[in-house]
């Protein structure tokens, strides 16, 4: 079996020192608000195998954040397929070239997390309201051409598992 994790960046600056979204950096509620989350997810057990991240500054900032906490022994590997514009067939890609990992970590935005959700589990129509710091956790027994997972959990800052 295979636990994919989805991690959407916690709150980030409105404008970065560039001008550029991709340098949008964390704000401190941003990383509280996902300390909450993650310690909620290492309590239940969650010690990935690997974390993956989009490369704009929120999301790594988010992946890292996630390695802190959970741990993860290879820290963070950046991705494009996790950028807003990806599509989860790349995704999916990316998930099925790391067959070895068994807990996998993805940090990444909005469309694409809602996108993702309902393309992993099978769900065309599934509409998700995926906050910033949220997480969601797909379970798979294969990584077939189709993913076919099934919803194990999903929480927030103010939810818990």
């Amino acid at each position: 079996m295979i636990e994919v994790h989805l991690l959407r960046h916690g709150i980030a600056e409105d404008v970065g020192p560039s001008g550029r979204d991709a340098d949008r950096a964390l704000t401190s509620e941003g990383r509280k608000k996902l300390r909450q989350v993650l310690q909620r997810a290492k309590k239940a057990g969650l010690k990935p195998d690997l974390v993956l991240s989009s490369p704009y500054k929120r999301a790594v900032g988010t992946a890292e954040l996630a390695v802190e906490v959970l741990g993860c022994p290879y820290g963070v590997i950046e991705t494009a397929v996790l950028t807003p514009g990806a599509r989860p067939e790349q995704v999916w890609a990316e998930i099925r070239a790391h067959k070895q990992a068994r807990r996998i970590v993805l940090a990444g935005h909005e469309p694409l997390f809602s996108q993702l959700a309902a393309f992993l589990l099978d769900s065309p129509s599934l509409n998700v309201d995926f906050k910033k710091g949220a997480m969601m956790r797909i379970d798979f027994e294969t990584t077939g051409a189709a993913p076919r997972g099934v919803l194990k959990h999903f929480m927030t800052a103010a939810t818990s598992i």
